[in-house]
Protein backbone atom coordinates (compact mmCIF):
# COMPACT_ATOMS: atom_id res chain seq x y z
CA UNK A 1 0.00 0.00 0.00
CA UNK A 2 1.13 3.32 -0.80
CA UNK A 3 1.99 6.38 1.60
CA UNK A 4 2.95 8.94 -1.26
CA UNK A 5 1.73 9.41 -4.61
CA UNK A 6 3.59 12.02 -6.52
CA UNK A 7 1.78 13.19 -9.19
CA UNK A 8 3.22 15.16 -12.54
CA UNK A 9 4.65 17.99 -10.19
CA UNK A 10 5.87 20.93 -12.36
CA UNK A 11 7.72 23.66 -10.27
CA UNK A 12 9.31 26.39 -12.08
CA UNK A 13 11.14 29.68 -10.25
CA UNK A 14 11.30 32.68 -12.35
CA UNK A 15 13.74 31.46 -15.48
CA UNK A 16 14.57 28.15 -13.84
CA UNK A 17 12.84 25.20 -13.92
CA UNK A 18 13.32 23.30 -10.66
CA UNK A 19 10.75 19.96 -10.81
CA UNK A 20 9.22 19.06 -14.66
CA UNK A 21 6.52 16.73 -14.47
CA UNK A 22 8.36 14.37 -11.68
CA UNK A 23 5.78 11.06 -10.70
CA UNK A 24 6.96 8.25 -8.10
CA UNK A 25 5.31 6.04 -5.63
CA UNK A 26 6.52 5.31 -2.02
CA UNK A 27 5.02 2.01 -0.35
CA UNK A 28 4.08 2.26 4.10
CA UNK A 29 6.82 1.04 5.81
CA UNK A 30 9.97 1.41 3.48
CA UNK A 31 12.87 3.16 3.51
CA UNK A 32 13.23 5.77 0.51
CA UNK A 33 16.32 7.31 -1.26
CA UNK A 34 15.42 10.42 -3.15
CA UNK A 35 18.71 10.61 -4.85
CA UNK A 36 20.39 13.36 -7.53
CA UNK A 37 23.28 15.80 -7.74
CA UNK A 38 22.95 19.28 -6.49
CA UNK A 39 20.51 20.98 -8.02
CA UNK A 40 18.75 17.88 -9.13
CA UNK A 41 15.08 19.20 -7.69
CA UNK A 42 15.52 17.40 -4.25
CA UNK A 43 15.58 19.83 -1.96
CA UNK A 44 12.42 21.38 -3.86
CA UNK A 45 10.64 18.66 -3.82
CA UNK A 46 11.18 17.85 -0.14
CA UNK A 47 9.46 21.45 -0.05
CA UNK A 48 6.29 20.85 -2.17
CA UNK A 49 6.15 17.75 0.54
CA UNK A 50 6.24 19.74 3.91
CA UNK A 51 4.38 22.41 2.06
CA UNK A 52 6.58 24.98 2.32
CA UNK A 53 6.00 25.83 -1.13
CA UNK A 54 3.09 24.58 -3.46
CA UNK A 55 3.83 23.00 -6.80
CA UNK A 56 2.87 24.98 -9.88
CA UNK A 57 0.94 21.88 -11.65
CA UNK A 58 0.57 18.33 -9.90
CA UNK A 59 -0.75 17.03 -6.50
CA UNK A 60 0.71 14.54 -3.79
CA UNK A 61 -1.32 12.31 -2.33
CA UNK A 62 -0.94 11.22 1.52
CA UNK A 63 -2.73 7.92 2.02
CA UNK A 64 -4.66 8.18 -0.86
CA UNK A 65 -6.25 12.10 -0.32
CA UNK A 66 -4.67 15.79 -1.53
CA UNK A 67 -1.97 16.68 0.87
CA UNK A 68 -2.86 18.96 3.35
CA UNK A 69 -1.91 21.43 6.23
CA UNK A 70 -3.14 18.71 8.41
CA UNK A 71 -1.31 16.48 7.46
CA UNK A 72 1.74 17.75 8.52
CA UNK A 73 1.20 16.54 12.19
CA UNK A 74 2.07 13.03 10.69
CA UNK A 75 5.36 14.18 9.38
CA UNK A 76 9.00 14.73 10.50
CA UNK A 77 11.43 16.42 8.62
CA UNK A 78 15.16 16.96 9.57
CA UNK A 79 16.58 19.21 6.82
CA UNK A 80 20.28 19.71 6.28
CA UNK A 81 20.62 22.92 7.62
CA UNK A 82 19.83 22.59 10.96
CA UNK A 83 17.44 25.04 12.73
CA UNK A 84 18.59 24.99 16.47
CA UNK A 85 18.82 27.99 18.67
CA UNK A 86 22.27 28.32 19.66
CA UNK A 87 21.93 30.49 22.98
CA UNK A 88 18.96 27.66 23.92
CA UNK A 89 19.56 25.47 26.81
CA UNK A 90 19.75 22.04 24.85
CA UNK A 91 16.39 20.58 27.38
CA UNK A 92 14.39 23.96 27.40
CA UNK A 93 14.76 24.03 23.41
CA UNK A 94 13.97 20.15 22.96
CA UNK A 95 10.74 20.42 25.38
CA UNK A 96 9.45 23.78 23.07
CA UNK A 97 9.90 21.49 19.81
CA UNK A 98 8.23 18.77 21.54
CA UNK A 99 5.49 20.25 22.61
CA UNK A 100 5.14 22.32 19.42
CA UNK A 101 4.36 18.99 17.70
CA UNK A 102 1.40 18.65 20.18
CA UNK A 103 3.01 16.77 22.81
CA UNK A 104 1.99 17.74 26.93
CA UNK A 105 4.66 19.25 28.73
CA UNK A 106 4.47 15.69 30.82
CA UNK A 107 4.79 13.81 28.02
CA UNK A 108 7.43 15.71 26.06
CA UNK A 109 9.38 15.45 29.45
CA UNK A 110 9.09 11.99 29.53
CA UNK A 111 10.09 11.07 26.03
CA UNK A 112 12.72 13.17 25.49
CA UNK A 113 14.08 11.78 28.79
CA UNK A 114 14.28 8.52 27.02
CA UNK A 115 15.72 9.25 23.79
CA UNK A 116 18.38 11.47 25.63
CA UNK A 117 19.42 8.14 27.59
CA UNK A 118 18.88 6.24 24.76
CA UNK A 119 21.37 8.37 22.66
CA UNK A 120 23.61 8.83 25.74
CA UNK A 121 23.40 13.08 26.02
CA UNK A 122 21.40 13.43 29.13
CA UNK A 123 24.40 14.98 30.76
CA UNK A 124 23.74 17.93 27.91
CA UNK A 125 19.84 18.98 28.84
CA UNK A 126 21.35 22.62 30.93
CA UNK A 127 23.82 23.06 28.29
CA UNK A 128 24.01 25.88 25.70
CA UNK A 129 23.22 24.76 22.02
CA UNK A 130 26.35 26.45 20.52
CA UNK A 131 28.47 23.82 22.74
CA UNK A 132 27.69 21.29 20.84
CA UNK A 133 29.60 19.64 18.51
CA UNK A 134 28.12 19.52 15.06
CA UNK A 135 27.21 15.84 15.30
CA UNK A 136 25.92 16.22 19.08
CA UNK A 137 23.41 18.82 17.58
CA UNK A 138 22.19 16.56 14.73
CA UNK A 139 21.61 14.16 17.74
CA UNK A 140 19.25 16.62 19.32
CA UNK A 141 17.42 17.54 15.64
CA UNK A 142 16.99 14.11 15.09
CA UNK A 143 15.29 13.33 18.65
CA UNK A 144 13.36 16.36 18.20
CA UNK A 145 11.91 15.28 14.72
CA UNK A 146 11.13 11.93 15.88
CA UNK A 147 9.52 12.68 18.97
CA UNK A 148 5.95 12.70 18.41
CA UNK A 149 6.20 9.41 15.74
CA UNK A 150 5.44 10.69 12.68
CA UNK A 151 4.25 8.32 9.97
CA UNK A 152 6.69 9.85 7.18
CA UNK A 153 10.37 10.69 8.43
CA UNK A 154 11.88 13.08 5.64
CA UNK A 155 15.64 12.97 6.40
CA UNK A 156 17.71 15.08 4.29
CA UNK A 157 21.90 14.10 4.73
CA UNK A 158 20.63 12.83 8.04
CA UNK A 159 24.78 11.68 8.45
CA UNK A 160 26.61 14.80 7.76
CA UNK A 161 29.06 15.72 10.44
CA UNK A 162 28.85 11.87 12.28
CA UNK A 163 31.91 10.34 12.94
CA UNK A 164 31.51 6.45 11.97
CA UNK A 165 30.39 5.44 15.48
CA UNK A 166 27.71 7.36 15.28
CA UNK A 167 26.50 7.11 12.00
CA UNK A 168 26.12 3.48 12.61
CA UNK A 169 24.13 4.67 15.36
CA UNK A 170 21.61 6.58 13.38
CA UNK A 171 21.20 3.71 10.69
CA UNK A 172 19.86 1.44 13.22
CA UNK A 173 18.14 4.14 14.85
CA UNK A 174 16.49 4.70 11.61
CA UNK A 175 15.98 0.76 11.09
CA UNK A 176 14.39 0.78 14.29
CA UNK A 177 11.68 3.22 12.86
CA UNK A 178 10.90 1.53 9.89
CA UNK A 179 10.43 -2.05 12.04
CA UNK A 180 7.68 0.35 13.66
CA UNK A 181 6.42 1.12 10.26
CA UNK A 182 7.07 4.66 9.86
CA UNK A 183 7.83 5.41 6.40
CA UNK A 184 11.00 7.12 5.58
CA UNK A 185 12.69 9.06 2.66
CA UNK A 186 16.12 9.73 2.61
CA UNK A 187 18.14 12.10 0.58
CA UNK A 188 21.16 11.65 0.39
CA UNK A 189 24.67 11.54 -1.38
CA UNK A 190 26.00 8.75 0.68
CA UNK A 191 25.58 6.14 -1.72
CA UNK A 192 27.05 2.73 0.88
CA UNK A 193 23.96 3.91 3.02
CA UNK A 194 21.29 3.84 0.43
CA UNK A 195 22.63 0.28 -0.42
CA UNK A 196 22.74 -0.75 3.51
CA UNK A 197 19.18 0.67 4.04
CA UNK A 198 17.09 1.57 1.30
CA UNK A 199 14.36 -0.60 0.12
CA UNK A 200 13.81 1.37 -3.20
CA UNK A 201 15.00 4.65 -4.85
CA UNK A 202 14.37 7.33 -7.47
CA UNK A 203 16.98 9.33 -9.32
CA UNK A 204 16.60 12.99 -10.15
CA UNK A 205 18.65 15.22 -12.26
CA UNK A 206 18.20 18.29 -14.02
CA UNK A 207 14.18 18.55 -12.64
CA UNK A 208 13.46 15.46 -13.97
CA UNK A 209 13.18 11.61 -12.85
CA UNK A 210 15.48 9.35 -15.00
CA UNK A 211 15.72 6.15 -12.58
CA UNK A 212 13.28 4.17 -10.12
CA UNK A 213 12.99 1.13 -8.95
CA UNK A 214 13.49 -1.39 -6.10
CA UNK A 215 17.33 -1.59 -5.19
CA UNK A 216 17.90 -5.08 -5.56
CA UNK A 217 16.10 -4.74 -9.03
CA UNK A 218 17.67 -1.76 -10.13
CA UNK A 219 21.50 -3.31 -9.63
CA UNK A 220 20.15 -6.36 -11.43
CA UNK A 221 19.09 -3.94 -14.05
CA UNK A 222 22.46 -2.32 -14.91
CA UNK A 223 24.45 -5.48 -14.14
CA UNK A 224 27.31 -6.35 -16.38
CA UNK A 225 26.88 -9.88 -16.29
CA UNK A 226 31.06 -10.06 -14.47
CA UNK A 227 32.05 -12.97 -12.07
CA UNK A 228 34.71 -13.68 -9.69
CA UNK A 229 35.39 -17.24 -9.50
CA UNK A 230 38.44 -18.90 -6.90
CA UNK A 231 39.87 -21.74 -8.01
CA UNK A 232 42.13 -23.97 -5.46
CA UNK A 233 45.97 -23.75 -6.88
CA UNK A 234 46.35 -26.66 -9.81
CA UNK A 235 48.69 -27.42 -12.81
CA UNK A 236 45.68 -27.25 -15.07
CA UNK A 237 45.07 -23.25 -13.96
CA UNK A 238 48.34 -22.37 -16.47
CA UNK A 239 46.46 -24.32 -19.47
CA UNK A 240 43.37 -22.06 -19.35
CA UNK A 241 42.35 -20.70 -22.65
CA UNK A 242 38.91 -18.91 -22.65
CA UNK A 243 36.04 -19.50 -24.97
CA UNK A 244 35.34 -16.58 -27.10
CA UNK A 245 32.08 -15.38 -25.62
CA UNK A 246 34.10 -15.53 -21.81
CA UNK A 247 36.33 -11.99 -21.87
CA UNK A 248 39.49 -12.26 -19.00
CA UNK A 249 38.68 -8.92 -16.63
CA UNK A 250 42.39 -9.79 -14.38
CA UNK A 251 43.71 -12.93 -12.75
CA UNK A 252 45.26 -12.50 -9.85
CA UNK A 253 47.54 -15.42 -8.29
CA UNK A 254 47.58 -16.46 -4.66
CA UNK A 255 49.52 -19.03 -2.49
CA UNK A 256 47.48 -21.57 -2.59
CA UNK A 257 44.74 -20.37 -5.15
CA UNK A 258 43.95 -18.17 -8.73
CA UNK A 259 41.08 -15.76 -8.57
CA UNK A 260 39.48 -14.99 -12.28
CA UNK A 261 37.57 -11.65 -12.98
CA UNK A 262 35.32 -12.95 -15.98
CA UNK A 263 32.79 -11.11 -17.95
CA UNK A 264 30.13 -12.71 -20.03
CA UNK A 265 29.99 -11.63 -23.65
CA UNK A 266 26.91 -13.38 -25.16
CA UNK A 267 24.92 -16.30 -24.76
CA UNK A 268 25.92 -18.15 -22.39
CA UNK A 269 25.07 -18.75 -18.82
CA UNK A 270 25.85 -18.46 -15.03
CA UNK A 271 25.73 -22.14 -14.89
CA UNK A 272 27.68 -23.02 -17.99
CA UNK A 273 30.48 -20.82 -16.92
CA UNK A 274 30.87 -22.71 -13.70
CA UNK A 275 30.94 -26.12 -14.83
CA UNK A 276 33.60 -24.49 -17.57
CA UNK A 277 35.92 -23.77 -14.16
CA UNK A 278 34.81 -26.55 -12.56
CA UNK A 279 36.22 -28.74 -15.05
CA UNK A 280 39.40 -26.58 -14.80
CA UNK A 281 39.72 -27.18 -10.96
CA UNK A 282 38.42 -27.59 -6.86
CA UNK A 283 35.97 -23.93 -6.75
CA UNK A 284 36.50 -21.97 -3.69
CA UNK A 285 33.89 -18.97 -4.56
CA UNK A 286 31.72 -18.25 -7.22
CA UNK A 287 29.90 -14.81 -7.33
CA UNK A 288 28.46 -12.51 -9.22
CA UNK A 289 29.70 -8.59 -9.23
CA UNK A 290 26.91 -6.77 -9.17
CA UNK A 291 27.28 -2.38 -9.90
CA UNK A 292 27.46 -0.24 -7.22
CA UNK A 293 24.94 2.36 -6.23
CA UNK A 294 27.41 4.95 -6.52
CA UNK A 295 28.04 3.23 -10.09
CA UNK A 296 24.83 3.16 -11.34
CA UNK A 297 24.55 7.18 -10.04
CA UNK A 298 27.20 8.12 -12.09
CA UNK A 299 26.49 6.44 -14.85
CA UNK A 300 23.03 7.19 -15.15
CA UNK A 301 23.39 11.13 -14.49
CA UNK A 302 26.72 11.21 -16.92
CA UNK A 303 24.71 9.36 -19.78
CA UNK A 304 21.54 11.70 -19.01
CA UNK A 305 23.67 15.16 -18.89
CA UNK A 306 25.18 13.78 -22.63
CA UNK A 307 21.56 12.66 -24.20
CA UNK A 308 20.77 16.60 -22.90
CA UNK A 309 23.37 18.12 -24.86
CA UNK A 310 23.02 16.05 -27.60
CA UNK A 311 19.27 17.07 -28.11
CA UNK A 312 20.25 20.63 -27.53
CA UNK A 313 22.86 20.62 -30.56
CA UNK A 314 20.28 18.41 -32.39
CA UNK A 315 17.61 21.57 -32.01
CA UNK A 316 20.41 23.82 -32.58
CA UNK A 317 21.29 22.38 -35.97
Amino acid sequence: MQLLQIQNITKQFSNHLALDDVSFKIDKGKIFGLLGPNGAGKTTLIRILTRITTPDKGEILFNGKPLTEKDLENIGYLPEERGLYKKMEVGEQAMYLAQLKGLSHQEALKRLKYWFRKFEIQGWWKRKVEELSKGMQQKVQFITTIIHDPELLILDEPFSGFDPINANLLKEEILFQKEKGTTIILSTHNMASVEEICDDIVLINKSKKILEGNITEVKNRFKKHRFVIEIEKNDRLSEIELPNNLSLISQTKKLHSETFDIQLLSNISSNELLTYFMEKGAIISFQELLPSMNDIFIEQVTHNEESRKQNAESIKS
